[in-house]
């Protein structure tokens, strides 16, 4: 990854000179899967919920936030529930990109806002600190080759799809302002089509495989440990992260499989 080696994270240890770039852990499934609650479970079990931004070894970071900025006539679309938001062009991959190559490199980076009420993005940003580890979660994480690529590991939070249009459908009336027939109808004209054709098929390429999301008490404790070690064992310990590959449920692939290719 090109860039001043000076702005890198340095090894937590005074008594060594050694620079890491942060390790980039990718979290993927379908809407209302329970993606956040997985990362907001992890950042709880590592203690770094408690510690203020500037201080965190461990930074939560969500596509949600990269949603592109929509024309007069998208927006329009947007508030009948006729924009499908669930489709590849409808995040800003370039600025995923950026901000992830910015976040290797160790740079403090600005989050957008995006307001799903008013389907724009804020004037304002959040501000995201370098750390050790980044949690990157979201419905198209490794639909992209390039992003995909940059992930250590990646993970795909397996819910039932029943379970998720329930949550979806309380989700979207409670926090979002939407009618019971308009997310019912947005569900099954752009929702479930979409899951099925772009996030569905990215679960092959997950190293680890959550059922149930957060309820799976098992697989989020032994991921805590995975990333407990990669923050404890140094730089070195960084290199042991997943890469691309088939997997089954909490099982790491082995060096002979092979990743298919992207879409």
């Amino acid at each position: 990854m090109a860039g001043d080696s000076e702005t890198l994270i340095r090894d937590r240890d005074e008594n060594t000179n050694v620079i890491r770039q942060p390790f980039l852990i990718g979290v993927s499934g379908g809407t209302a899967s329970g993606k956040s609650s997985v990362c907001e479970k992890i950042m709880e079990l590592l203690g770094q919920d408690k510690i203020d931004h500037r201080q965190r070894k461990v930074a939560i970071l969500s596509q949600d936030s990269f949603y592109r900025v929509l024309t007069p006539e998208q927006k329009a679309k947007a508030s009948k529930g006729q924009f499908n938001f669930d489709h590849p062009d409808a995040f800003d991959n370039e600025l995923i990109m950026q901000t992830l190559r910015r976040i290797l490199q160790g740079e403090t980076v600005q989050i957008p806002v995006y307001d799903f009420v008013t389907h724009s993005r804020k004037d304002e940003f959040v501000t995201v600190y370098p750390a050790d580890v980044v949690l990157f979660e979201g419905i198209l994480m490794f639909y992209s080759q390039d992003i995909r690529e940059l992930f250590q590991m990646k993970l795909f939070v397996d819910t039932d799809a029943d379970t998720r249009l329930s949550r979806r459908v309380l989700r979207d009336i409670s926090d979002r302002g939407r009618e019971l027939e308009q997310v019912l109808a947005q569900y099954i004209t752009f929702v479930k089509p979409a899951f099925e054709e772009f996030c569905l098929p990215t679960k092959k390429y997950a190293d680890v495989i959550i059922p149930r999301g957060a309820d799976n008490v098992v697989a989020i404790n032994l991921i805590v440990q995975h990333i407990q070690d990669i923050l404890n064992g140094g730089p070195t310990k960084r290199h042991n992260g997943c890469t691309n590959g088939h997997s089954a449920p909490l099982r790491q692939r082995r060096p002979s499989e092979s990743s298919s290719r992207p879409h």
